[in-house]
């Protein structure tokens, strides 16, 4: 290769495959870290449609309330979720991972790890899942099929709250089926979801890495 001036020039990037992986890089890091953003920010972007896991050794919550929803997504799909909202929450040895497709490459995958030495903490934590699994769960002050608009105004979880057919949020009928849960401990926790948002969250023991093709937490 010969700059302007016709002198050899060593090396050299590969600038539209360089732009194929850091594109969804990009994208795929900045909507880990709406994880970590206030509540209400985060719920204003569309869901992307994307699927990502979830693991963890354990979860431990207060106040977790539970409904269903169907969310149009920013692919044009629709999809059943199971939507949480969980007030305080406690996760041990945590692992976030999302696969992204790349021209020619394969996948891009993404994986964030926290708390292996000291619990993840999360505020206001909602989960819009399609499938969670645990080895052992234990509830305590159970009320199954509540009102969800009742169970909405005595919680006050910011994003706990279904979507229209524009995928706008939208409160809860007072017909709407909830169930509401003083605690919830879920052990070895696996979940697939198209979003997360939280209030806050403390990441203690952080770890990102981006591989090729690489391993997703299960």
């Amino acid at each position: 290769m010969k700059d302007a001036m016709g002198a050899q020039v060593l090396g050299g990037t590969k600038w539209k495959r360089f732009a194929l992986v850091m594109v969804p890089t990009v994208g795929i890091a900045g909507a880990m870290t709406v994880m970590m953003a206030n509540g209400v920010l985060a719920a204003s972007f569309a869901v992307s449609g994307q699927q990502f896991k979830v693991s963890a050794d354990s979860l431990d919550g207060q106040t977790f309330v539970q409904s269903g929803d169907v969310i149009p997504t920013a692919d044009g799909q629709v999809h059943a979720v199971a939507v949480a909202g969980i007030k305080t929450a406690s996760i041990k040895n945590m692992c976030q991972s999302v696969n992204v497709p790349v021209p020619v490459l394969g996948n891009l995958t993404i994986v964030l790890k926290a708390g292996a030495a000291s619990d993840v903490k999360a505020t206001d934590l909602v989960l819009d899942a399609n499938q969670v699994d645990s080895s052992q769960a234990d509830f305590s002050g159970v009320n199954i099929g509540a009102s969800a608009a009742q169970v909405d105004a005595a919680t006050k979880i910011p994003g706990w709250q279904k979507h229209d057919a524009h995928g706008q949020a939208a409160a809860y009928g007072a017909g709407d089926f909830a169930q509401v849960v003083d605690h919830a401990v879920l052990n070895n926790v696996k979940q697939t979801a198209y979003s997360t948002t939280a209030g806050t969250m403390s990441l203690p023991g952080l770890s990102i890495s981006a591989n090729l093709n690489g391993q997703e937490c299960f």
